[in-house]
Parts: structure tokens; sequence; C-alpha cells
């Protein structure tokens, strides 16, 4: 094959590769607002659900989007006003006794006995000695750290908070938007072709929407479960651990063996619980994995989205691998909607020829 010119080849062959490099490195700059988007029109997804059946009710839209708001505010709302104060309480008790347990003289004597009843090969002078010598040399370096961590914690936080805020205002405007937000991608669809695109495009949604509310109803649950558990087994700070537990159940696939990882390590901190407590925990959470993914989980997902186990679980590596913690929120939604348009539009076109 002969170029006619090869410096104009060269030139749009440069561009090409100039544009392509300016769209990666505008999403990368732009990807923390790609993240609130997307979040925000993933939860919007999840409340639409709910709109809808205050609309069957014959609620106007603006009046059913507001009422929904307002009850999702007023639910946090009372959550933070009787669960904080208990948390907050309960987390100055658990710093107040490491703090303890760090300033008690026993404690290091306690650990070295330990060891060298465990350990009888170790020269536990030799690693002490080792040891004071490497803090007293770095006392400075590690001051410094804690401060900057401290800092770089302060700021994480205000951001946090920002980018709630953020999310929330996005939130009700895509929940208020969404029949209009519809309306104008339908628009863009052919008109031979826009029943059937509204018909797999209703069913994702609604999938989507379905799964946000049948993995708060897990969440709810696990919270649920533990707070009565843990109080009555008598673990520390039982409401903090069942917060715990509810927020990483949010998290598919691998969010309630994070959360009770979490819980029986919290029950093994000596002077808070003993290990009897903590195996008690431990034994309950593997108890209750195994009914919520064989019993509690099918039960309500089945009805939300029907997706194989098998993809469940490379869905959200993969989504986790990509976008990190919202990658797995959304990635068995996403699987589902794939499924959808692979049941319904490749398999009847392949089907025809």
């Amino acid at each position: 094959m002969k170029v006619q010119n090869p410096f104009r080849v060269a030139l749009v062959a440069t561009l090409g590769v100039g544009v392509g490099l300016m769209l990666i490195g505008s999403v990368q700059t732009l990807s923390t607002i790609l993240l609130y988007l997307g979040t925000a029109l993933f939860l919007a997804l999840g409340l639409e659900p709910i709109v809808a059946f205050l609309e069957r009710r014959r609620l106007r839209r603006w009046a059913a989007v507001l009422l929904t708001i307002l009850l999702v505010l007023a639910v946090f709302a009372g959550i933070i006003l009787v669960v904080v104060p208990v948390i907050v309480n309960q987390i100055t008790q658990l710093v107040d006794t490491i703090t303890q347990i760090a300033q008690d003289p026993h404690t290091l004597v306690n650990i070295r006995h330990w060891a060298e009843v465990t350990f009888p090969g170790l020269e536990m002078d030799t690693i002490y000695n080792t040891i004071q010598d490497w803090v007293l040399k770095n006392l400075g370096e590690i001051s410094g750290s804690i401060g900057q961590g401290v800092l770089k914690v302060g700021i994480a936080f205000l951001g946090g908070l920002t980018g709630a805020f953020i999310v929330l205002i996005l939130t009700i405007y895509f929940t208020a938007s969404i029949p209009s937000l519809k309306r104008a991608v339908f628009r863009l669809v052919p008109a031979s072709r826009r029943e059937r695109f509204i018909d797999i495009s209703e069913q994702i949604t609604d999938s989507v929407g379905y799964y946000v509310m049948g993995q708060v109803t897990l969440a709810v649950i696990n919270g649920v479960l533990s707070s009565i558990f843990l109080s009555i087994i008598n673990a520390p700070f039982p409401a903090v651990l069942a917060v715990i537990a509810f927020f990483f159940s949010l998290i598919p696939l691998v969010g309630t063996l994070t959360g009770s990882t979490l819980i029986v390590l919290t029950c093994l901190i000596p002077g808070l619980s003993s290990p009897t407590t903590a195996l008690i925990a431990a034994i309950y959470y593997l108890i209750y994995m195994q009914l919520e993914a064989y019993l509690i989980s099918p039960r309500i997902m089945n009805r939300a989205v029907s997706v194989p186990g098998g993809v469940v679980v490379v869905a959200a590596l993969a989504g986790g691998s990509l976008l990190g913690l919202l990658g797995a929120l959304i990635a068995i939604p996403v699987a589902a909607s794939i499924l959808i348009i692979y049941r319904q539009v490749i398999i009847p076109r392949q089907n025809e020829r």
C-alpha cells in the first residue's frame, strides 16, 4: 500500500493521539465530579420504586418526590439522633480503654511474659532494646507523621461532608427529573425502535432501583440482628458494632464478611471483652453469613435482579477493581442490565438469522 501524503497521515495520527490523551486527562480531572454524578444517579434510581409506589396512590410526581426525600432524610435524622450519641459515648469509652491499656506499666510486662512463654527461643532483651532504640531515633519523624496523618484525616472528613452534601443535592435533582431525563434519551432513538428501547430501559432502571432497595434491606436485617445479638452476649460497644455491620452490609459480596471480621477483632481487644465472647460472635456471624447467602439474600435479590452467582462474583470483583466502592455497588445492577440486553436483544437477533 502506497501512502500518497505521509506528512498528512502523520499529522492526522498525531492529532488523533493528542485528542485521545486530552480526553483521558479530562476524565481523570473530572473523576470526582463524575463519581458524584454516578452516585447520585444510582441513588435516584434506587428511590424511584418508592416514588412510583406513591404515584400509584394518586400522588402527583412532585408530591411523591418531596415525600420520599423527606422520608429518607427523616430516617437518617432519626438514626443520627438516636445512634450518634450512643456511638460517641462508646467510642470515647473505647479510646479511654485503649489509652489506659497503653499507659498501664504492666501492659509491656504482660506482653513480654506472653512472648517469652509462647516463643521461648526469642531473645527478648535484644528485641526490646532494638525497638526502644528505633523509637528514640525516629521519634521526631513519628510525631510528624502522626500530625500529618491527623491533618489528612481532618481534610478527608471535611471533603467527605462536602461530597455527601453535593451527592444529596444531585440525588434530589435526579429523583425529580428522572421522567424528563428518560424522555430526552428516548427521543434520540428512531421511532421504529423507540417502543422496544423504552421497554428494555424501564426494565434496566427498575432492576437498579429494586437492587438498591434489596441491598438496603439486607443491611437493615444485619444491623438489627447484630445489635440484638451483641447486646445479649455483652459484646463491647454493641451500637457501634451494629452500625459497622449495617454499613458494611451495603457492600455486596465481601461487605458482610469484612464487617463481621472487624466486629470479632474488636471483641478480642484485651480489657474490652473476653475470647469467649469473640468466639461466640465469630460462630454467630459464620452461621448468619450462611443464612444470608443461601436463604435471606436469594429471597430478596431474586425479586430485584436475576443474576447467576458466578456473574455476581465476577461483576463485584471487576467493579471494585475499576471504580472502588462505587464500582462494587453498581456492578451487580450493571451486570443485570447487560443480561437483560443479552437475553432480549442479542439472542432474539441471533435466532432470526
